[in-house]
């Protein structure tokens, strides 16, 4: 009787996967933090450090430079005769150059200075939307005063990479250099995890993570928002897909039909994000619950516009694909 019991207490365990700590500041300034997790179940640390280092990585937004334009210049292989660098490494400066935005549509900067000296990106000229953080930034020197140094840029929000073939989707006139687009504010991230004792056991997980960001949004703020991104995909995939309802794309909703003409009825079923538009088209989209053809083209051009986030650019891109299939906004 008396082992019996003691088999019973040895087999008694407790299910409950307790809750981790809050967050908590190692060690913290304008660029770099270092934050501590504690108390979590065996294994989760490298399911929550691995999870947050890819949505840190990928998923908060920057701005950066997309299209330059230099007077005189027709394409980045080229020299500027009394200009110290040649092109690229003129690009290459400029893009070292971080910008902070307040707005989602394309901004545009300027830099012209026909003096002889060291230009630096202090010598940038910005809409009231758009901050230069790291002013001190070197970018060219004039050895020549007969030259003027002429630059036009388009500035641009976006998430993580995009390489120039994304972004250059239609032809540009010559003299535009579309560039691959670095839009992460992070600089770097890394995490590391260890055992820690929570009551009689010791193979809790400590998690450790390390940020530095480009000054355009603070550790801290990375890390808070790395979680809420987390937190909402969950919350997205909790439960199961509803089909969706056939009224939606019903013919004899008003307005379809004629815009429908001879489109294929299971065409106008087909979701907004296989149409392969860019992501800041489809989020805008999404956003205002437009999830099929459908419901894409019974809109008008004025209700797009009011969209957030769609602007002509995306206008364009609604068009052209819609366009591939033989279907035409009302």
């Amino acid at each position: 009787m008396r082992s019996i019991a003691l088999l019973g207490k040895i087999g008694m365990s407790d299910h409950t996967i307790i809750l981790p700590s809050k967050p908590k500041v190692v060690s913290e300034d304008k660029l770099r933090g270092v934050y501590e997790i504690d108390s979590l179940y065996p294994g989760y640390g490298h399911t929550l450090g691995n999870s947050l280092r890819r949505i840190i990585l990928s998923s908060l937004p920057g701005t950066a430079l997309t299209v330059v334009k230099i007077d005189g210049v027709k394409h980045e292989f080229s020299t500027l005769d009394g200009l110290k660098e040649d092109i690229i490494t003129l690009i290459l400066n400029l893009k070292k150059v971080r910008f902070k935005s307040t707005v989602d549509e394309p901004q545009e900067a300027t830099l012209r200075v026909k003096e002889l000296r060291k230009i630096t990106a202090a010598d940038i000229k910005t809409s009231g939307q758009v901050e230069v953080l790291n002013k001190d930034q070197y970018i060219a020197e004039i050895t020549d005063k007969k030259i003027t140094l002429d630059v036009t840029m388009q500035l641009e929000q976006g998430l993580g990479y995009i390489p120039k073939r994304m972004l250059q989707q239609d032809k540009v006139e010559v003299g535009t250099i579309v560039l691959d687009a670095v839009f992460t504010p992070i600089r770097r991230v890394n995490y590391e995890v260890e055992n820690m004792r929570v009551g009689d056991r010791t193979d809790y997980n400590k998690l450790r993570i390390f940020i530095e960001t480009d000054g355009t949004l603070s550790p801290r703020e990375a890390l808070e928002r790395s979680i809420e991104i987390m937190i909402k995909q969950l919350k997205a995939v909790v439960g199961f897909q509803e089909e969706e309802k056939e009224e939606e794309v019903l013919p004899e909703e008003e307005g379809v039909e004629e815009v429908k003409g001879g489109v294929d009825k299971d065409f106008l079923r087909t979701r907004i994000d296989t149409l392969g538009f860019s992501t800041r088209t489809a989020n805008a989209l999404a956003s205002s619950n437009i999830r099929t053809v459908g419901g894409l083209i019974r809109k008008s051009p004025d209700d797009l516009y009011s969209i957030d986030g769609l602007g002509e650019k995306g206008m364009q891109e609604i068009r052209r694909t819609l366009g591939n299939f033989g279907v035409t906004l009302k």
